[in-house]
């Protein structure tokens, strides 16, 4: 069976966001004032060959931690969907 996962890695809200600070300041800069608290983070998207669902979200847990997101510093979820 084949998956794909849409993955989303974002840094901790309790985490300064420099990134996200500074398209904030930008914003109120282009008189965008009612936007606040941009937090950026990256999305990820990945295929799994795996005998079953279970498996293939085992694998993509397994990718996020050991991998694709610093958890110390950033959180993630994702979502598996099977395809032909």
């Amino acid at each position: 069976m084949k998956f794909i996962a849409e993955i989303d890695i974002m840094p901790l809200k309790a985490l300064l966001d420099p990134q996200g600070k500074a398209v904030s300041s930008s914003l109120k800069n282009l008189n965008l004032s009612e936007i606040d608290n941009v937090r950026i983070g990256k999305h990820i998207s990945l295929e799994i060959n795996a005998p079953s669902e279970e498996v293939a979200k085992e694998k993509v847990e397994e990718a996020c931690k050991k991998i694709l997101a610093n958890q110390l510093m950033e959180s993630y979820e994702f979502e598996l969907k099977e395809i032909n």
